[in-house]
Protein backbone atom coordinates (compact mmCIF):
# COMPACT_ATOMS: atom_id res chain seq x y z
CA UNK A 1 0.00 0.00 0.00
CA UNK A 2 1.39 3.71 -0.74
CA UNK A 3 1.40 5.53 2.31
CA UNK A 4 3.01 8.52 0.91
CA UNK A 5 1.61 12.07 0.42
CA UNK A 6 -0.66 12.27 -2.82
CA UNK A 7 0.64 12.99 -5.91
CA UNK A 8 -2.34 14.83 -6.76
CA UNK A 9 -2.08 18.54 -4.76
CA UNK A 10 -4.40 19.80 -2.65
CA UNK A 11 -7.51 21.38 -4.47
CA UNK A 12 -7.88 24.87 -4.01
CA UNK A 13 -10.31 26.17 -0.89
CA UNK A 14 -13.07 27.26 -3.47
CA UNK A 15 -16.17 28.79 -1.70
CA UNK A 16 -20.05 28.36 -3.16
CA UNK A 17 -20.99 31.72 -4.71
CA UNK A 18 -23.86 34.06 -2.89
CA UNK A 19 -27.14 33.18 -3.94
CA UNK A 20 -26.70 30.00 -5.33
CA UNK A 21 -30.19 28.69 -6.98
CA UNK A 22 -32.09 25.93 -5.16
CA UNK A 23 -30.99 23.36 -7.80
CA UNK A 24 -27.55 24.07 -7.58
CA UNK A 25 -27.98 23.56 -3.80
CA UNK A 26 -29.53 20.59 -3.22
CA UNK A 27 -29.64 18.91 -6.72
CA UNK A 28 -26.74 15.99 -6.36
CA UNK A 29 -28.50 15.25 -3.11
CA UNK A 30 -31.95 14.95 -4.71
CA UNK A 31 -30.43 12.92 -7.28
CA UNK A 32 -28.85 10.10 -4.77
CA UNK A 33 -32.37 10.34 -2.85
CA UNK A 34 -34.33 9.49 -6.65
CA UNK A 35 -31.66 7.09 -7.62
CA UNK A 36 -31.27 5.17 -4.13
CA UNK A 37 -35.23 4.60 -3.50
CA UNK A 38 -36.15 1.63 -6.40
CA UNK A 39 -38.39 -0.94 -6.59
CA UNK A 40 -36.44 -3.33 -3.84
CA UNK A 41 -36.03 -1.01 -1.13
CA UNK A 42 -39.93 0.22 -1.68
CA UNK A 43 -41.10 -3.61 -1.60
CA UNK A 44 -38.54 -4.38 1.34
CA UNK A 45 -40.11 -1.64 3.72
CA UNK A 46 -43.71 -2.36 2.71
CA UNK A 47 -43.49 -5.74 3.42
CA UNK A 48 -41.83 -4.98 6.78
CA UNK A 49 -44.38 -2.66 7.70
CA UNK A 50 -46.99 -5.95 6.67
CA UNK A 51 -45.06 -8.47 8.53
CA UNK A 52 -44.35 -6.73 12.13
CA UNK A 53 -45.80 -3.03 11.89
CA UNK A 54 -44.46 0.10 12.72
CA UNK A 55 -41.94 -1.05 15.30
CA UNK A 56 -39.03 -1.07 12.94
CA UNK A 57 -39.38 2.81 11.60
CA UNK A 58 -36.71 3.64 13.85
CA UNK A 59 -33.86 1.65 10.82
CA UNK A 60 -35.25 3.65 8.16
CA UNK A 61 -33.93 6.70 10.13
CA UNK A 62 -31.02 5.18 11.12
CA UNK A 63 -30.22 3.15 7.67
CA UNK A 64 -30.19 6.67 6.06
CA UNK A 65 -28.63 8.59 8.34
CA UNK A 66 -25.64 6.22 8.18
CA UNK A 67 -25.56 6.27 4.70
CA UNK A 68 -25.08 10.07 4.23
CA UNK A 69 -21.80 10.03 6.21
CA UNK A 70 -20.75 7.49 4.24
CA UNK A 71 -21.70 10.08 0.88
CA UNK A 72 -20.47 12.54 2.92
CA UNK A 73 -17.04 10.58 3.32
CA UNK A 74 -17.01 10.32 -0.57
CA UNK A 75 -17.61 14.49 -0.87
CA UNK A 76 -14.82 14.96 1.62
CA UNK A 77 -11.92 13.15 -0.13
CA UNK A 78 -12.71 14.48 -3.67
CA UNK A 79 -13.07 17.94 -2.22
CA UNK A 80 -10.09 17.56 -0.09
CA UNK A 81 -7.82 16.33 -2.77
CA UNK A 82 -9.52 17.03 -5.75
CA UNK A 83 -9.61 13.77 -7.56
CA UNK A 84 -11.91 10.60 -7.40
CA UNK A 85 -12.10 7.95 -4.96
CA UNK A 86 -11.60 5.55 -7.48
CA UNK A 87 -8.36 7.39 -7.77
CA UNK A 88 -7.81 7.58 -4.13
CA UNK A 89 -8.22 3.81 -4.47
CA UNK A 90 -5.21 3.60 -6.86
CA UNK A 91 -3.41 3.86 -3.89
CA UNK A 92 -4.17 0.79 -2.27
CA UNK A 93 -2.64 -1.06 -5.17
CA UNK A 94 -3.72 -2.26 -8.89
CA UNK A 95 -5.66 -5.16 -6.90
CA UNK A 96 -8.40 -2.84 -5.39
CA UNK A 97 -9.46 -1.08 -8.77
CA UNK A 98 -9.86 -4.66 -10.16
CA UNK A 99 -12.15 -6.44 -7.75
CA UNK A 100 -14.05 -2.72 -8.29
CA UNK A 101 -14.22 -3.68 -12.04
CA UNK A 102 -15.31 -7.16 -11.46
CA UNK A 103 -17.83 -6.08 -8.92
CA UNK A 104 -18.92 -2.94 -11.37
CA UNK A 105 -19.41 -5.33 -14.16
CA UNK A 106 -21.77 -8.07 -12.33
CA UNK A 107 -23.76 -5.24 -10.57
CA UNK A 108 -24.36 -3.04 -13.83
CA UNK A 109 -25.85 -6.50 -16.00
CA UNK A 110 -28.01 -7.52 -12.81
CA UNK A 111 -29.29 -4.26 -11.65
CA UNK A 112 -30.07 -3.01 -15.23
CA UNK A 113 -32.05 -6.43 -15.55
CA UNK A 114 -33.83 -6.35 -12.12
CA UNK A 115 -34.57 -2.31 -13.32
CA UNK A 116 -35.45 -3.24 -16.38
CA UNK A 117 -37.85 -5.60 -14.79
CA UNK A 118 -39.02 -3.64 -12.19
CA UNK A 119 -40.10 -0.64 -15.09
CA UNK A 120 -41.59 -3.30 -16.83
CA UNK A 121 -44.15 -4.46 -14.46
CA UNK A 122 -44.70 -1.03 -13.33
CA UNK A 123 -45.67 0.03 -17.39
CA UNK A 124 -47.95 -3.24 -17.51
CA UNK A 125 -49.31 -2.13 -14.04
CA UNK A 126 -50.41 1.12 -15.52
CA UNK A 127 -51.70 0.50 -19.44
CA UNK A 128 -51.11 -3.37 -20.24
CA UNK A 129 -50.26 -3.88 -23.76
CA UNK A 130 -51.28 -7.66 -24.08
CA UNK A 131 -53.42 -10.17 -22.24
CA UNK A 132 -50.05 -11.91 -21.66
CA UNK A 133 -48.77 -10.46 -18.49
CA UNK A 134 -45.04 -11.26 -19.62
CA UNK A 135 -44.84 -10.19 -23.09
CA UNK A 136 -46.53 -6.90 -21.64
CA UNK A 137 -43.87 -6.51 -19.29
CA UNK A 138 -41.01 -7.38 -21.46
CA UNK A 139 -42.08 -4.74 -24.09
CA UNK A 140 -42.58 -2.30 -21.58
CA UNK A 141 -39.34 -3.06 -19.81
CA UNK A 142 -37.44 -2.41 -23.10
CA UNK A 143 -39.41 0.61 -24.04
CA UNK A 144 -37.94 1.95 -20.58
CA UNK A 145 -34.63 1.09 -21.40
CA UNK A 146 -34.44 2.43 -24.40
CA UNK A 147 -36.48 5.73 -23.59
CA UNK A 148 -33.70 6.20 -20.26
CA UNK A 149 -30.69 5.83 -23.14
CA UNK A 150 -32.38 8.30 -25.13
CA UNK A 151 -32.86 10.45 -22.40
CA UNK A 152 -29.77 10.67 -20.83
CA UNK A 153 -27.92 10.64 -23.96
CA UNK A 154 -29.52 13.72 -25.47
CA UNK A 155 -30.62 16.00 -22.85
CA UNK A 156 -27.34 17.14 -20.75
CA UNK A 157 -26.85 16.82 -17.23
CA UNK A 158 -28.74 19.88 -16.10
CA UNK A 159 -31.92 18.52 -17.97
CA UNK A 160 -30.97 15.24 -16.56
CA UNK A 161 -31.66 16.79 -13.23
CA UNK A 162 -35.08 18.55 -13.94
CA UNK A 163 -36.50 14.89 -14.94
CA UNK A 164 -35.38 13.79 -12.01
CA UNK A 165 -36.67 16.52 -9.91
CA UNK A 166 -40.05 15.80 -11.82
CA UNK A 167 -39.91 12.05 -10.59
CA UNK A 168 -38.84 13.04 -7.34
CA UNK A 169 -41.89 15.23 -6.85
CA UNK A 170 -43.99 12.54 -8.18
CA UNK A 171 -42.50 9.80 -5.66
CA UNK A 172 -42.76 12.39 -2.58
CA UNK A 173 -46.42 13.54 -3.36
CA UNK A 174 -47.86 10.17 -4.34
CA UNK A 175 -45.61 7.95 -1.53
CA UNK A 176 -46.61 10.14 1.16
CA UNK A 177 -50.26 11.18 0.53
CA UNK A 178 -50.63 7.22 0.45
CA UNK A 179 -49.53 6.68 3.58
CA UNK A 180 -51.31 9.95 5.59
CA UNK A 181 -54.86 8.34 3.80
CA UNK A 182 -54.46 4.69 4.75
CA UNK A 183 -55.33 6.08 8.45
CA UNK A 184 -52.39 4.91 10.32
CA UNK A 185 -52.12 4.29 14.10
CA UNK A 186 -49.93 7.59 14.77
CA UNK A 187 -48.88 6.95 18.16
CA UNK A 188 -47.36 3.68 17.04
CA UNK A 189 -45.86 5.26 14.06
CA UNK A 190 -44.26 7.61 16.90
CA UNK A 191 -43.13 5.13 19.33
CA UNK A 192 -41.23 3.19 16.06
CA UNK A 193 -39.43 6.57 15.18
CA UNK A 194 -38.16 7.21 18.34
CA UNK A 195 -37.77 4.21 20.44
CA UNK A 196 -35.74 1.27 18.78
CA UNK A 197 -37.08 -2.09 19.28
CA UNK A 198 -36.40 -5.54 17.48
CA UNK A 199 -39.93 -7.43 16.72
CA UNK A 200 -40.37 -11.26 17.04
CA UNK A 201 -39.64 -12.04 13.45
CA UNK A 202 -38.59 -8.93 12.85
CA UNK A 203 -34.05 -8.90 12.28
CA UNK A 204 -34.38 -9.62 8.89
CA UNK A 205 -36.56 -6.67 7.96
CA UNK A 206 -34.41 -4.40 10.67
CA UNK A 207 -31.56 -5.68 8.52
CA UNK A 208 -33.31 -5.23 4.54
CA UNK A 209 -34.50 -1.41 5.87
CA UNK A 210 -30.78 -0.66 7.04
CA UNK A 211 -29.03 -2.06 4.30
CA UNK A 212 -31.27 -0.99 1.71
CA UNK A 213 -32.10 2.18 2.47
CA UNK A 214 -30.35 4.79 -0.68
CA UNK A 215 -28.37 2.68 -2.63
CA UNK A 216 -24.77 0.78 -2.24
CA UNK A 217 -22.86 1.23 -5.54
CA UNK A 218 -24.43 4.18 -6.37
CA UNK A 219 -23.28 6.50 -4.10
CA UNK A 220 -20.51 6.68 -5.74
CA UNK A 221 -22.22 8.59 -8.60
CA UNK A 222 -22.58 11.89 -6.10
CA UNK A 223 -19.04 12.71 -6.40
CA UNK A 224 -19.29 13.06 -10.33
CA UNK A 225 -22.85 14.78 -9.62
CA UNK A 226 -21.08 17.84 -7.73
CA UNK A 227 -18.16 18.21 -10.25
CA UNK A 228 -20.83 18.70 -13.16
CA UNK A 229 -22.07 21.23 -10.47
CA UNK A 230 -18.81 23.02 -10.36
CA UNK A 231 -18.19 22.32 -6.54
CA UNK A 232 -14.42 22.18 -6.10
CA UNK A 233 -12.02 22.69 -3.19
CA UNK A 234 -12.90 22.37 0.70
CA UNK A 235 -14.66 25.25 1.12
CA UNK A 236 -18.06 23.06 -0.28
CA UNK A 237 -17.95 20.76 1.99
CA UNK A 238 -20.86 22.48 4.45
CA UNK A 239 -23.16 23.08 1.29
CA UNK A 240 -22.11 19.23 0.26
CA UNK A 241 -23.43 17.92 3.99
CA UNK A 242 -26.46 20.33 3.85
CA UNK A 243 -27.12 18.90 0.75
CA UNK A 244 -27.20 15.03 1.51
CA UNK A 245 -29.19 16.26 4.82
CA UNK A 246 -32.10 16.86 2.53
CA UNK A 247 -31.25 14.09 0.17
CA UNK A 248 -31.11 11.33 2.89
CA UNK A 249 -33.82 13.06 4.56
CA UNK A 250 -36.22 12.30 1.79
CA UNK A 251 -35.02 8.61 1.33
CA UNK A 252 -35.45 8.39 5.04
CA UNK A 253 -39.16 9.72 4.65
CA UNK A 254 -39.55 7.32 1.69
CA UNK A 255 -39.01 4.43 3.84
CA UNK A 256 -41.32 5.54 6.66
CA UNK A 257 -44.27 5.90 4.16
CA UNK A 258 -43.65 3.16 3.04
CA UNK A 259 -43.35 0.74 6.27
CA UNK A 260 -46.55 2.77 7.65
CA UNK A 261 -48.25 1.88 4.31
CA UNK A 262 -47.41 -1.85 4.60
CA UNK A 263 -48.62 -1.76 8.51
CA UNK A 264 -52.27 -1.21 7.44
CA UNK A 265 -52.74 -4.13 4.87
CA UNK A 266 -52.14 -7.56 5.05
CA UNK A 267 -49.30 -8.19 2.49
CA UNK A 268 -48.13 -11.77 1.12
CA UNK A 269 -46.09 -13.01 -1.58
CA UNK A 270 -42.58 -12.03 -3.00
CA UNK A 271 -40.89 -9.89 -5.97
CA UNK A 272 -42.93 -6.76 -8.12
CA UNK A 273 -46.21 -8.50 -7.89
CA UNK A 274 -46.41 -6.89 -4.17
CA UNK A 275 -46.74 -3.66 -6.10
CA UNK A 276 -50.10 -4.03 -7.90
CA UNK A 277 -51.42 -6.41 -4.61
CA UNK A 278 -50.65 -3.37 -2.46
CA UNK A 279 -52.47 -1.01 -4.84
CA UNK A 280 -55.18 -3.40 -4.93
CA UNK A 281 -55.36 -3.31 -1.19
CA UNK A 282 -54.68 0.45 -0.89
CA UNK A 283 -58.11 0.84 -3.43
CA UNK A 284 -59.96 -1.27 -0.44
CA UNK A 285 -58.76 1.62 2.39
CA UNK A 286 -59.21 4.57 -0.19
CA UNK A 287 -61.06 4.04 -3.00
CA UNK A 288 -59.75 3.35 -6.76
CA UNK A 289 -57.57 7.06 -6.64
CA UNK A 290 -55.45 5.08 -4.10
CA UNK A 291 -54.80 2.21 -6.49
CA UNK A 292 -53.78 4.81 -9.28
CA UNK A 293 -51.95 6.81 -7.04
CA UNK A 294 -49.77 4.64 -5.96
CA UNK A 295 -48.95 2.75 -8.88
CA UNK A 296 -47.95 6.56 -10.26
CA UNK A 297 -45.74 6.75 -7.22
CA UNK A 298 -44.32 3.31 -7.96
CA UNK A 299 -43.72 3.87 -11.58
CA UNK A 300 -41.87 7.10 -10.53
CA UNK A 301 -39.99 5.60 -7.95
CA UNK A 302 -38.52 2.70 -10.78
CA UNK A 303 -38.08 5.01 -13.66
CA UNK A 304 -36.10 7.72 -11.65
CA UNK A 305 -33.56 4.80 -10.33
CA UNK A 306 -33.34 3.31 -13.60
CA UNK A 307 -32.56 6.97 -15.21
CA UNK A 308 -29.99 7.52 -12.19
CA UNK A 309 -28.11 4.32 -13.01
CA UNK A 310 -28.33 5.03 -16.13
CA UNK A 311 -26.75 8.92 -15.95
CA UNK A 312 -24.38 7.76 -13.12
CA UNK A 313 -22.97 4.31 -13.46
CA UNK A 314 -21.14 5.01 -16.82
CA UNK A 315 -18.82 8.05 -14.86
CA UNK A 316 -17.69 4.94 -12.54
CA UNK A 317 -16.04 2.79 -15.76
CA UNK A 318 -14.88 6.25 -17.78
CA UNK A 319 -13.02 6.85 -14.62
CA UNK A 320 -12.04 3.70 -14.41
CA UNK A 321 -10.25 3.46 -17.53
CA UNK A 322 -8.60 7.22 -17.26
CA UNK A 323 -6.88 5.45 -14.02
CA UNK A 324 -5.82 2.64 -15.54
CA UNK A 325 -4.64 4.07 -18.35
CA UNK A 326 -3.18 7.16 -16.19
CA UNK A 327 -4.61 9.71 -18.61
CA UNK A 328 -5.01 13.12 -17.02
CA UNK A 329 -6.78 13.76 -13.51
CA UNK A 330 -10.73 13.18 -13.62
CA UNK A 331 -11.32 17.41 -13.22
CA UNK A 332 -9.23 17.97 -16.22
CA UNK A 333 -11.66 15.62 -18.32
CA UNK A 334 -15.10 15.96 -18.64
CA UNK A 335 -16.36 12.26 -18.35
CA UNK A 336 -19.55 12.52 -19.42
CA UNK A 337 -17.80 13.07 -23.06
CA UNK A 338 -15.80 10.32 -23.49
CA UNK A 339 -16.64 7.33 -25.50
CA UNK A 340 -16.09 5.13 -22.46
CA UNK A 341 -18.88 7.04 -21.00
CA UNK A 342 -21.54 7.31 -23.27
CA UNK A 343 -20.44 3.53 -24.51
CA UNK A 344 -21.15 1.97 -21.07
CA UNK A 345 -24.35 3.67 -21.40
CA UNK A 346 -25.51 2.07 -24.29
CA UNK A 347 -23.97 -1.45 -22.71
CA UNK A 348 -26.43 -0.89 -19.67
CA UNK A 349 -29.46 -0.31 -21.74
CA UNK A 350 -28.76 -3.07 -23.87
CA UNK A 351 -26.75 -6.32 -22.49
CA UNK A 352 -29.25 -6.52 -19.95
CA UNK A 353 -32.14 -6.94 -22.12
CA UNK A 354 -32.58 -10.63 -22.71
CA UNK A 355 -32.34 -10.72 -18.57
CA UNK A 356 -35.94 -10.11 -19.10
CA UNK A 357 -36.55 -13.92 -20.87
CA UNK A 358 -34.22 -15.34 -18.82
CA UNK A 359 -35.34 -16.83 -15.22
CA UNK A 360 -31.37 -15.43 -13.33
CA UNK A 361 -32.51 -16.60 -9.53
CA UNK A 362 -29.11 -18.78 -9.09
CA UNK A 363 -26.88 -16.44 -10.61
CA UNK A 364 -27.76 -13.77 -8.78
CA UNK A 365 -28.02 -15.13 -5.27
CA UNK A 366 -24.44 -15.92 -6.56
CA UNK A 367 -23.96 -12.28 -7.70
CA UNK A 368 -24.83 -11.73 -4.05
CA UNK A 369 -22.46 -13.30 -1.97
CA UNK A 370 -20.03 -11.06 -3.99
CA UNK A 371 -21.45 -8.07 -4.07
CA UNK A 372 -22.29 -8.29 -0.33
CA UNK A 373 -19.16 -7.01 0.95
CA UNK A 374 -19.01 -3.74 -1.08
CA UNK A 375 -20.45 -1.33 1.31
CA UNK A 376 -18.06 -2.17 3.92
CA UNK A 377 -15.01 -2.14 1.62
CA UNK A 378 -16.08 1.16 0.84
CA UNK A 379 -16.46 2.17 4.70
CA UNK A 380 -13.16 1.03 5.37
CA UNK A 381 -11.33 2.61 3.01
CA UNK A 382 -13.28 6.00 3.51
CA UNK A 383 -11.86 5.80 7.33
CA UNK A 384 -7.97 5.48 6.06
CA UNK A 385 -8.15 7.93 3.08
CA UNK A 386 -10.00 10.18 5.35
CA UNK A 387 -7.79 10.11 8.47
CA UNK A 388 -4.71 10.73 6.78
CA UNK A 389 -3.45 14.40 6.95
CA UNK A 390 -1.07 14.29 4.49
CA UNK A 391 -3.55 13.35 2.10
CA UNK A 392 -7.09 15.58 2.80
CA UNK A 393 -5.82 18.43 5.17
CA UNK A 394 -7.58 20.35 6.68
CA UNK A 395 -10.83 18.34 5.66
CA UNK A 396 -9.35 15.15 8.44
CA UNK A 397 -12.12 13.06 9.75
CA UNK A 398 -13.81 14.74 13.02
CA UNK A 399 -14.59 12.04 15.59
CA UNK A 400 -18.39 11.97 14.98
CA UNK A 401 -17.39 11.40 11.24
CA UNK A 402 -15.07 8.37 12.37
CA UNK A 403 -17.46 7.52 14.78
CA UNK A 404 -20.15 6.68 12.13
CA UNK A 405 -18.19 5.39 9.89
CA UNK A 406 -16.84 2.74 12.27
CA UNK A 407 -20.96 2.38 12.93
CA UNK A 408 -21.54 2.08 9.59
CA UNK A 409 -18.80 -0.10 8.88
CA UNK A 410 -19.92 -2.83 11.39
CA UNK A 411 -23.68 -2.65 10.43
CA UNK A 412 -22.86 -3.11 6.94
CA UNK A 413 -20.25 -6.08 7.63
CA UNK A 414 -23.41 -7.84 9.66
CA UNK A 415 -25.74 -7.27 7.05
CA UNK A 416 -23.60 -8.11 4.18
CA UNK A 417 -23.00 -11.57 6.27
CA UNK A 418 -26.26 -11.99 6.41
CA UNK A 419 -26.96 -11.77 2.98
CA UNK A 420 -23.94 -13.87 2.25
CA UNK A 421 -25.24 -17.18 3.78
CA UNK A 422 -29.03 -16.52 3.11
CA UNK A 423 -27.78 -16.36 -0.63
CA UNK A 424 -25.38 -19.55 0.03
CA UNK A 425 -28.20 -21.24 1.68
CA UNK A 426 -30.48 -20.87 -1.39
CA UNK A 427 -27.61 -21.74 -3.63
CA UNK A 428 -27.59 -25.35 -1.77
CA UNK A 429 -30.97 -25.29 -2.29
CA UNK A 430 -31.74 -25.45 1.17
Amino acid sequence: MDTSSPSTAQAPAGAPPAGLSWMARFGPGMLVAATGVGAGDLLTASLGGSAVGMSILWAAVVGAVLKSFLNEGIARWQLATGTTVLEGWARFGAWLRYVFLIYLLGWSLFTGGALISACGAAGDALWPLSSDPETSRRVWGVVHSLVGLGLVWAGGFRFFERLMAACIGVMFVTVIFTAVASGPDWSAAARGLVIPSMPAGGTAWVLGLLGGVGGTVTVLSYGYWIRERGREGAGWLRTCQADLAVGYALTALFGIAMVIIGSTVQLQGSGLRVATLLAQRLSDVIGPFGYWLFLWGFWAAVFSSLLGVWEGVPYLFADFLRVHRREPGSAAVPLRDTRAWRGYLVALAVVPLPLLWVPLQRAQLAYAVMGSLFMPLLAATLLWMNNRAAWVGGLRNTWLVNAALVATLLLFLGVGASEAFDAIRKLAGR
